[in-house]
């Protein structure tokens, strides 16, 4: 048997063997199947989590997606980022003619064949994108957005050679590198706890062998951390929210409402010039935001009605009116859902599928009405200012 990407490790009467792949190599599904038949393991291991089997296991589950509740929940964000990089790992393995997770599948598959225990033995994404999202603030937050989607709107080709090197990284870590080296702090959440996480769910797997199918940059830190105890509670706690945010969120239309509130005291005609600034530098851009995702029109009149009075209550947002009225319109079909996984393939698909392109409303009628707030605000003070 090939001993290439392997690891073993004895410690405490158990057996270890981790196997490092890449994600959408075909020879590294075919090196799963081969050390599971012929090691015959008490368990395997596997690096998914229970959305992320799920999303293997059940390809239809999208069709059972409430689109509302997305919207309603805030998780319109999340979950085109989840989409965003299945697209850039869905293109790569289209490339090389294999289906994507290919080896996780064939874990799943090898572990049923002999009867050893199925371990889910990663984070919960969410989580993990929570404890980034919690450590980069809001230009951060933007660089991130940037880097995930023109990563995976790249339409360029990779070689053999350049895919076997990702047997080298973890295809979340690959697709962030560049943004890495600007937060090395990101390296903890994205890389570092998940080494601890997947070392003590090996660790504590039934039987005295156990195999671990694991994309290849987790091996080396696995490897690290198993002799080592990991209190998963505590790696699985979601970052307190930070008061910062809120106070600025709740500042900032408080003091738009008193700057206008005292124009309109001492000038009327300041005060109208102020509120009409406002409402189009608002209305302008969060309706842009929607153009630019192909709202309906009546989309697009929603967001630039919304973000006006959105952007002075944090608690709202025009994004949400917006995705609500769009999905109200054009609502998706099964069809839509079914095709989900093949349409995120490809940069057009994500506009022509009704449900990404609800997303995408979402996203960009908030970021349009976010940039209004500050560019609006600012000629705000400026009216004020020069009227005063």
């Amino acid at each position: 048997m090939d001993e290439e990407n392997i690891t073993r490790i004895h410690q405490n009467g158990k057996e270890y063997i981790l196997i490092g792949t890449a994600h959408v190599s075909k020879q590294s599904a075919e090196q799963v199947k081969e050390v599971i038949a012929s090691e015959q393991p008490d368990a395997v291991c596997i690096e998914l989590d229970k959305q992320r089997y799920q999303s293997v296991t059940e390809g239809n589950k999208w069709k059972e997606m409430d689109i509302f509740q997305v919207i309603k929940e805030r998780k319109a964000t999340l979950l085109l980022m989840n989409l965003a990089i299945s697209s850039f790992q869905k293109r790569m393995a289209k490339q090389f003619g294999i289906n994507a997770g290919q080896e996780m599948i064939q874990g799943i598959e090898s572990a049923n064949e002999i009867g050893a225990e199925l371990v889910l033995a990663d984070r919960d994404i969410q989580i993990t994108f929570s404890r980034i999202w919690g450590n980069i603030g809001l230009k951060g937050k933007m660089m991130l957005l940037m880097q995930v989607i023109g990563g995976i709107f790249s339409q360029e080709s990779i070689s053999e050679e350049e895919l076997e090197k990702l047997k080298s990284k973890d295809m979340l870590d690959s697709m962030l590198e560049e943004f890495t080296q600007h937060f090395p702090r990101l390296k903890r959440p994205l890389i570092d706890e998940r080494d601890q996480y997947l070392a003590q769910k090996i660790k504590h797997a039934p039987g005295e062998k156990v195999v671990a199918v694991l994309g290849a940059a987790h091996v080396p830190g696995i490897k690290q951390e198993i002799p080592r105890e990991h209190d998963l509670k505590r790696l699985r706690e979601r970052p307190p929210k930070s008061k910062v945010p809120k106070i600025i969120g709740w500042a900032i239309p408080i003091l738009i409402l008193a700057v206008i509130a005292y124009t309109f005291w001492a000038n009327p005609a300041a005060g109208w010039q102020q509120t009409i600034s406002w409402i189009l530098w608002n209305g302008s851009f969060s309706a842009l935001g929607t153009a630019i995702a192909l709202g309906h029109p009546l989309t697009i009149l929603t967001a630039f009605a919304a973000a006006p009075l959105s952007s002075l209550n944090p608690l709202i947002a025009a994004g949400w009116f917006a995705g609500i009225v769009q999905a109200m319109i054009r609502k998706p079909n099964v069809g839509d859902f079914e095709k989900l996984s093949d349409d995120v393939h490809h940069l057009k698909g994500f506009w022509h599928n009704k449900v990404t392109r609800i997303l995408l409303i979402v996203v960009l009628a908030n970021v349009g009405s976010s940039l209004g707030t500050f560019i609006g605000g600012a000629d705000v003070i400026r009216l004020f200012f020069e009227n005063m």
